[in-house]
């Protein structure tokens, strides 16, 4: 008798198993770096614009009150008993607010500080039911 030989597919062992794991592996990590890389990317740049808005903001301020210490007021400055408020908006949603105080060349910053544009009012009650 003469035994029957057949084609039969190579073997597909552990150690080809394990290198395609390896390579899926490695491509899916590959992607990721990418998409935390491009996410860091755009995080710098918006805070870095951010940033800059804030300085270009404390410059017009600054020039603001340099005119006021000349004896200027521009416009959008109001004045109350010696003391001159005014804003300048740092973007759509911040804005620096300063009060300084004016006497002559001597001047006094009452307050300068970055607040929020949005002057609404938010509801903060929680209607709670109390069982009847």
């Amino acid at each position: 008798m003469k035994a029957r030989r057949g084609f039969s597919p190579p073997p597909v062992g552990g150690t080809t198993l394990l290198a395609v794991f390896a390579v899926l592996c490695l491509t899916v990590f590959a992607v990721l770096s990418l998409s935390a890389v491009r996410a860091d990317d755009r995080l710098s740049r918006k805070s870095a614009d951010a940033v800059a808005a804030c300085y270009r903001a404390e410059a017009e301020a600054e020039a603001v009150l340099a005119r006021l210490r000349s004896g200027e007021v521009p416009a959008g400055v109001t004045a109350e008993n010696g003391i001159y408020r005014y804003q300048v908006p740092v973007s759509d949603t911040r804005a620096l607010r300063v009060e300084v105080r004016v006497q002559g060349r001597e001047y006094s910053v009452l307050r300068w500080e970055t607040v929020s544009a949005d002057d609404a009012v938010y509801d903060s009650s929680l209607a709670v039911w109390d069982g009847n």
